[in-house]
């Protein structure tokens, strides 16, 4: 009953740090040479983006590239505003592992 607790909790910080997968054209393109692209949290790090996704995938991780996108500048009329900015991990899995993201 411990290890049902403790899988349970993985996956409530999972939930936690990844956000959403990123779906772009880059992205998708990137998922040919095993790689994958998540939104995550802002304080997320790299030991926490692993864990997560080892747990909630069940894949090995090889390595894992984090960029902090920074916010952008939107002007709409005469109101100046701000597109907010956020952390993006690019997770590079193990030959032979993947992660179906278009599943339903």
């Amino acid at each position: 009953m411990v290890k049902d607790n403790k899988k349970s909790e993985n996956n409530s910080i999972a939930y936690r740090v990844l956000m959403e997968p990123w779906i772009t054209e880059a992205a998708t393109m990137m998922v040919e040479n095993n790689k994958y692209v998540f939104k995550v949290a802002p304080k997320a790090t790299k030991g926490e983006i692993k864990k997560s996704i080892e747990d909630l995938y069940g894949v090995n991780v090889a390595a894992i590239n984090t960029v902090n996108i920074p916010r952008k500048k939107r002007i709409r009329g005469r109101s100046l505003g701000f597109k907010s900015g956020f952390k993006k991990a690019i997770v590079t899995l193990k030959e032979g592992d993947k992660i179906d993201i278009f599943e339903k």
